[in-house]
């Protein structure tokens, strides 16, 4: 063997001593893999007086401490599987999404005549469309797997409007985030709002004007209520629908872009309210 071999050789063996030597015999073993994300989800009926209805609850199975619960309320369409998507998508961002029925027996529709019925019937009597809403927010803090202090709620078109509608009316909510959702209005008394806001919202939705968003922006500021409005340019109403343009409306138009960034923004609010 050769003199630059000898050496290479030497170099190596004091390496792995020295290593050897520097290893602590009590060094910590490797962190436990976090495990794997098991979605689940079960139907559930639930109701107010003698209307029933259908709940869709999404959570990891894989986890076993008690995480924020989130509600979905639908679109005009009602109880459908873009509202049971958005509390899959939920759960795979580490929460329990539960979404709720507003108009009872979890009724849907893709007609926009039939959507227009279901919302005229569904909030004419504010009550029952308040106490529709409350009795999924308990079935939400009642389960197992939710932490009940740590609760939001999301809301879609007509879904955004009821969302905003209880923040602003003082619901016990850490978060509520309206995607393409109507602008309720109307003077609130400053301290009412408890919930964080955000409105996000296309910039050519002809369903949320501008005006609508100024007059928002100043009922929430006079309001002292903590709220951001974003809005994408020339998106336009149920961005995050991919069934948007089937619908035949000029004012729909799913954006795939658009649906991404505000899923990005409402997750990113949920970590700055509830951590992690």
């Amino acid at each position: 063997m050769s003199r630059p071999v000898h050496a290479l050789a030497g170099i190596l063996a004091a390496a792995v001593l020295t290593s050897a030597a520097c290893t602590p015999k009590d060094a910590a073993p490797p962190p436990e893999p976090a495990p794997v994300a098991r979605i689940e989800t079960r139907e559930f009926e639930y109701s107010v007086g003698t209307t029933k209805l259908k709940g869709f609850l999404a959570f990891d199975a894989a986890r076993g401490d008690r995480r924020p619960g989130v509600l979905v309320v639908h679109e005009w369409w009602g109880h459908n599987e873009h509202a049971r998507a958005q509390a899959r998508r939920l759960a795979e961002a580490g929460y329990v999404g539960l979404a709720l029925d507003m108009y009872g027996d979890g009724k849907i529709t893709n007609h926009p005549d039939s959507a227009a019925a279901f919302v005229g019937e569904a909030t004419r009597d504010a009550a029952a469309l308040r106490a529709k809403f409350q009795a999924a927010l308990d079935q939400l803090k009642q389960d197992p797997q939710v932490d009940s202090t740590k609760v939001a709620a999301i809301g879609y078109c007509f879904g955004g409007m009821i969302v905003l509608s209880e923040a602003r009316a003082g619901t016990d909510l850490d978060a509520v985030a309206s995607f393409h959702g109507a602008l309720p209005t109307g003077a609130i008394p400053p301290g009412t709002v408890k919930a964080r806001i955000l409105v996000l919202t296309g910039g050519a939705d002809p369903m949320v004007p501008q005006a609508a968003l100024d007059r928002f922006s100043g009922e929430m500021t006079a309001a002292g209520a903590t709220f951001e409005i974003v809005s994408y340019p020339g998106v336009k109403h149920s961005f995050t629908n991919p069934d948007a343009n089937s619908h035949g409306m000029d004012a729909l138009g799913y954006d795939a872009s658009a649906d991404q960034a505000s899923w990005a923004a409402m997750l990113a609010m949920f970590r700055e309210v509830f951590g992690g």
